[in-house]
């Protein structure tokens, strides 16, 4: 019998007799196509992430991601990878034009964003909403929290007549999504410990003899990161103290192997640091040992 399947050598997957069984039990056929697409690449990516590859909306590849849940084909939601697929899909004005007239909430999006950074968004600037959207699989809600939230953190760095590009909201939307921030609840709470973490960073530039001036991006990440390893100001303090006594100056380096060093020994606060990082005592001299062999 001739065979009727149409294939190159190089596009074979291979589903064993147990998946093939499954799908076919369920007659799903949303959770047969998502399963093929994760087996393209190799699962290693989130189900979510390939709505832009098989054109779907968000509701309709979540129900199929459930279903082979169910069946026992994909991992817990926890365990899956949060990187995004490698192959993002390119964005035509035709993609975009079918997008706006089928969609109101994404039309309502763009014409927010549009107010937000004050301008008319191009095709390619529309194009990267819609793979935010689309390919990511962000909801519009919490796609405009990040717009707002790139908005504000340039405003504040650069001042009122900055605002982001696309593409710098675009590295931040990817970053959310390794994060697994994809609902509106997760990004308020993220925004909320941002927003304290930022709050913070003028006692940290303090404790370093910095001043009021705002930090530039490399001693923000030195700052943040102390903060994620539980460093209160005070400690950092301290590091500066002795990163001054050795080096006659402020070497953020230098600074960031001391504070690295506590935290591997699980020292944070002053007091622990004092408690902790002395000089071990030495022992005290066995004189009544040594003098006992004057009667040996």
């Amino acid at each position: 019998m001739a065979n009727i399947l149409v294939h190159t050598a190089d596009e074979g997957v291979t589903l064993t007799a147990q998946a093939v069984k499954r799908l076919l039990d369920r007659g799903d056929g949303d959770a047969a196509l998502l399963y093929l697409a994760l087996l393209r690449h190799h699962g290693s990516v989130p189900p979510r992430s390939l709505a832009g590859e098989l054109r779907w909306d968000r509701p309709r590849i979540e129900a199929a991601e459930e279903t082979l849940r169910a069946l026992g084909l994909i991992a817990p939601a926890e365990e899956i990878p949060l990187e995004p697929a490698d192959e993002k899909p390119v964005y035509q004005r035709a993609d975009i034009a079918e997008r706006l007239e089928g969609s109101a909430e994404f039309r309502a999006l763009t014409a927010e964003v549009e107010k937000k950074l004050g301008k008319k968004l191009t095709t390619p600037d529309t194009g990267v909403l819609l793979g935010l959207n689309d390919y990511l699989g962000l909801p519009a809600d919490v796609i405009y929290l990040l717009v707002c939230h790139c908005d504000e953190r340039v405003r504040r760095r650069y001042g009122e007549g900055r605002r982001p590009t696309l593409r710098q909201i675009e590295k931040e939307g990817y970053a959310w999504a390794r994060m697994g921030i994809d609902t509106q609840r997760a990004a308020v709470e993220y925004l909320k410990k941002y927003n304290e973490r930022q709050g913070a960073l003028p006692k940290y530039m303090r404790a370093l003899r910095l001043g009021d001036r705002p930090p530039v991006a490399s001693e923000e990440k030195y700052l943040l990161s102390w903060q994620e390893m539980g460093f209160p100001p005070e400690t950092v303090a301290l590091a500066y103290d002795k990163t001054v006594l050795k080096c006659h100056e402020l070497k953020w380096p230098y600074c960031n192997g001391i504070l690295k060093r506590w935290h591997a020994a699980g020292l944070h606060t002053p007091e622990e640091v004092e408690r902790g990082d002395r000089p071990a005592a030495k022992a005290p001299p066995q004189k009544q040992a040594d003098d006992a062999w004057k009667y040996v």
